[in-house]
C-alpha cells in the first residue's frame, strides 16, 4: 500500500502552491472586498495550462488525472475560494459537455479558446424554482425549422456577468419531461440571452454568480449537445468528478484555516504563555488537524477511484460530505481560536468562515449526498474497492 505522489505529482503541487503564494493570496483579500470577477488572474491560469487539466492535448490541455486535478482545486482554494471556484467552472462544468459532445468546429471555436482563458464558459442548470429536483425545470426548447427557440430563465449561474457561453440544460417535449432534457451551447451574443439580477453572496463574492434570462433565443441545431434527451444521465457521469473537485476545495479552506489558527496560537499570548499552550486551544487544533486528515484520505482516495475506472458515486459523495462539513466546522473553530479578532474583516479567518458554506451547497447538499450513500448501505467498505 502506497499513499505516496508520484514525483510528477509532487512537483505539480509546488508548482500550484508556490503560483498561490506569489499571484494569488496578495490579492485574495481584494478580490473578495471588491467582489468582482478577477479576470487578470484568470488569464494567467490559461496561459500556464490550468484549464486543460482534464483535457486532451490536441485540444491544448494536459491529460492529467483525476488526483492531479484535486491538488490543483486544494492548492488554489487554499489561496482564494472564490478564484477556485471560478476556475473549477471552467476547467470541469462550462467546457466538459462542449468537449464530450460539441462537433470538431465548437470545439475549436469554444473549447479551445476556454482552455487558453480566452473566453469564459459556465453551466445553466439551476431555475427559481428548480435546484435539487431537476425534474421541475422549466426552461423549454421548441423546434423552429433544423433548430431550436430557447425559453426560459436560470438562476445561480456561476460567472454568468462574464461568461461568453453557456452550456444549458432545457427540455425539449413537455410530455416526456425529465427524459426530454437537453443540453444546449448558448452563445452570450446571440439575441435573446440578457442577464438578469447579479446576486449578491455571503461568500466567494470573487466569483460572479447570475440570472440569465433567455427570450425566444435561436440556437442552431449543431449547437444541441448529445440529442433531444439524456441531458440528466450526460449530467450524472461528470457528479463524481464534480463532488470530488469540491471535495478538494474543501481541503484547500479547511487547510487555509487551520493554518491561519496554528501560527495565531502560536503569537497570540495569554496568561503568561502562547494560546497554542493552553489545553483548550490544543485539543481544538488536534481536532481540527484530525478532520483535516480524515477528509484528505476520503477526497483521494475517491479520485484514486476515479482513476482506476472504478465506479465512485459513494465514495465521491462521502467525499465531498465529509470534506465540505469538516471545511466548515475548521473555519468555525478556527474562528473560535481568534476570539474577538475572528470577527475583524482585517484577518482573514472571516473569510474562510464565509466561504466554507457554499461548500455545503456545491455538488450537492449534505441532505442529498445522504440519499445516494443511503442507496448503498450493503456494501462495506474495502481497502482499494470502489
Amino acid at each position: 500500500m502506497d499513499f505516496r505522489l508520484t514525483e510528477e505529482q509532487e512537483a505539480f503541487r509546488r508548482a500550484v502552491a508556490g503560483f498561490v503564494e506569489a499571484e494569488i493570496l496578495p490579492i485574495a483579500e481584494g478580490v473578495d472586498g471588491r467582489g468582482e470577477f478577477p479576470l487578470a488572474v484568470f488569464r494567467r491560469l490559461g496561459e500556464l495550462g490550468y484549464f486543460g487539466l482534464r483535457y486532451p492535448e490536441a485540444f491544448g490541455g494536459v491529460g492529467a488525472d483525476m488526483v492531479t486535478y484535486c491538488l490543483a482545486s486544494e492548492e488554489l482554494a487554499r489561496g482564494s475560494l472564490a478564484i477556485a471556484a471560478a476556475w473549477a467552472m471552467q476547467s470541469l462544468m462550462g467546457t466538459h459537455f462542449v468537449f464530450k459532445y460539441g462537433s470538431e468546429e465548437l470545439r475549436r471555436r469554444y473549447l479551445v479558446p476556454a482552455l487558453r482563458g480566452e473566453k469564459i464558459g459556465t453551466f445553466a442548470l439551476t431555475e427559481p424554482g428548480a435546484g435539487s429536483d431537476v425534474a421541475a425545470i422549466s426552461t423549454f426548447a421548441e423546434r423552429a425549422g433544423d433548430g431550436y427557440v430557447l425559453r426560459g430563465t436560470k438562476t445561480w449561474v456561476t460567472s454568468a456577468p462574464v461568461a461568453d457561453f453557456l452550456t444549458v440544460c432545457a427540455k425539449t417535449s413537455k410530455e416526456r419531461g425529465m427524459e426530454s432534457i437537453a443540453l444546449f451551447l448558448v452563445d452570450r451574443e446571440m439575441p435573446g440571452v440578457t442577464l438578469g439580477k447579479r446576486i449578491e453572496k455571503l461568500g466567494i463574492r470573487g466569483s460572479e454568480t447570475g440570472e440569465v434570462h433567455l427570450e425566444d433565443v435561436q440556437v442552431p441545431p449543431g449547437h444541441l449537445l448529445g440529442g433531444e434527451g439524456g441531458g440528466v444521465e450526460k449530467v450524472g457521469t461528470i457528479l463524481s468528478e464534480i463532488r470530488v473537485m469540491t471535495g478538494a476545495l474543501s481541503l484547500g479552506v479547511g487547510r487555509a484555516a487551520y493554518e491561519a489558527a496554528l501560527r495565531y496560537s502560536r503569537e497570540r499570548v495569554a496568561f503568561g504563555k502562547p494560546i497554542g499552550q493552553h489545553q483548550a486551544i490544543a485539543f481544538k487544533l488536534a481536532d481540527m488537524l484530525t478532520l483535516l486528515h480524515t477528509s484528505t484520505l476520503l477526497v483521494y482516495h475517491a479520485a484514486w477511484c476515479l482513476d482506476q475506472g472504478r465506479p465512485a458515486t459513494r465514495e465521491a459523495a462521502m467525499a465531498k460530505l465529509v470534506a465540505s462539513e469538516a471545511a466548515n466546522t475548521i473555519a468555525d473553530e478556527a474562528s473560535r481560536i481568534y476570539a474577538s479578532y475572528g470577527f475583524a474583516m482585517e484577518y482573514p479567518v472571516q473569510r474562510y468562515f464565509r466561504d466554507a458554506r457554499f461548500l455545503l451547497l456545491g455538488g450537492g447538499t449534505s441532505e442529498i449526498l445522504r440519499l445516494i450513500i443511503g442507496r448503498d448501505l450493503d456494501r462495506p467498505p474495502i481497502l482499494g474497492s470502489a
